[in-house]
């Protein structure tokens, strides 16, 4: 199994929300955080006055995958989440982690059951 983590654009989440569940993907955990990375910050006026954001606001999304399934569900990520046909800088990252074990609290199921 899996952890499949991805760092997405606030503007995405419904598409990729959608494509996953349309691929059989149900459950997921989203956080909303704040990054940077190629991008950087950028620099934005308010009321007259010039400051710089450092981090810009980015959804972090979490599944958990039966290995069989992973190719499917980062077809689905990177298709919901890319910007244009070419892609966009601050599109985000997806990356997959290797799992050890999981289990369902309410039940006591381990494994892929407990996906």
């Amino acid at each position: 199994m899996k952890l499949v983590t991805a760092v997405i654009k606030p503007i995405r989440l419904e598409s990729v929300c959608a494509a996953l569940e349309k691929a059989g993907f149900t459950g997921m955990t989203t956080t909303e955080v704040q990054g940077r990375g190629v991008q950087g910050g950028r620099t934005e006026y308010y009321r007259g006055q010039e400051y710089s954001v450092n981090f810009r606001t980015k959804i972090r999304l979490e599944l958990l995958v039966p290995d069989a399934k992973v190719d499917s569900a980062l077809g689905a990520i990177l298709d919901a989440a890319r910007t244009g046909p070419d892609g966009e800088i601050g599109d985000g990252k997806v990356w997959v982690a290797s799992l050890e074990q999981i289990i369902r609290v309410r039940t006591g199921e381990t494994g892929e059951a407990a996906i």
